[in-house]
């Protein structure tokens, strides 16, 4: 996976996973059969999300183990495909970022600031550093370092670039994770600051549903802004208000 260039997060996931399946199997990793292997992720109770990244740290593993000669059969090959239930957009609502925003000290709603207005993801907020928030031909852009190693830009608003720009030099979150506070962190500190039930991972969707919505309903460009490999991915993020599908319906009867 090194070779492979996969982040140190997503190869973090996989061994924890594998590290799951020995805890709690005992079964030697030469040992195990299809058998074992489908019925302890029958087993789990955990959401389909998850159970796919299980499923995927074991298939390859054992692909893997196939390859370089540890094992003549790759006992995980015909493990059953799980089903992705599409999910549903879960835009926070307006009185939940009026709440963050006066109950926040100025750091926290610094990050409540870059998920509602720059739809970064925890893991995003926690790594911007000063030297991320360059000028562009209108104004300003933030230089954001996504998941798989994937970058991007976002526009600023020229508030929200001034307010990161007058920070000390440096990462904006200072802390203890290779200099910054970690994503977990973040999303602690934003969802303390939410009311009870919202947490940080709705302001992103929010954003996402404005940006589509305001936005002349380019559904490319909001996939853009999010980062999203697919454009399925940013469906999930973009809530269809029922006043725009009324509209559709009448335009579609007319």
């Amino acid at each position: 996976m090194t070779a492979a260039r996969k982040s140190p997060g997503t190869i973090y996931q996989h061994g924890y996973h594998l590290r799951r399946y020995a805890a709690d199997t005992r079964v030697g990793p030469w040992a195990s059969t299809l058998e074992q292997l489908v019925a302890y992720l029958g087993a789990l109770e955990v959401g389909d999300s998850a159970l796919r990244l299980k499923r995927q740290a074991l298939r390859g593993f054992y692909s893997w183990a196939r390859i370089v000669g540890r094992m003549d059969d790759n006992p995980a090959a015909s493990i059953p495909s799980i089903r992705a239930v599409p999910g549903i957009p879960r835009p926070a609502p307006e009185h939940a970022v009026r709440v963050g925003r006066r109950n926040a000290d100025a750091r926290v709603r610094l990050m409540i600031e870059l998920a509602v207005n720059a739809g970064l993801r925890c893991c995003e907020v926690c790594k911007v550093h000063t030297d991320d928030v360059l000028p562009d031909l209108v104004g300003w852009s933030l230089l954001v370092r996504g998941k798989g190693k994937r970058q991007r830009t976002v526009p600023l608003s020229d508030e929200l670039a001034h307010a990161l720009r007058d920070r000390d030099a440096g990462y904006v979150f200072p802390g203890r994770v290779d200099g910054h506070l970690s994503a977990a962190r973040v999303s602690e500190l934003v969802s303390e600051a939410l009311p009870p039930g919202v947490t940080a991972h709705p302001l992103r969707h929010r954003y996402g549903t404005r940006a589509y919505e305001l936005g002349g309903r380019d559904i490319r460009a909001v996939q853009e802004l999010l980062g999203h490999a697919y454009v399925s991915t940013t469906q999930v993020y973009t809530f269809v208000s029922d006043e725009s599908k009324r509209r559709a319906s009448l335009a579609a009867a007319s």
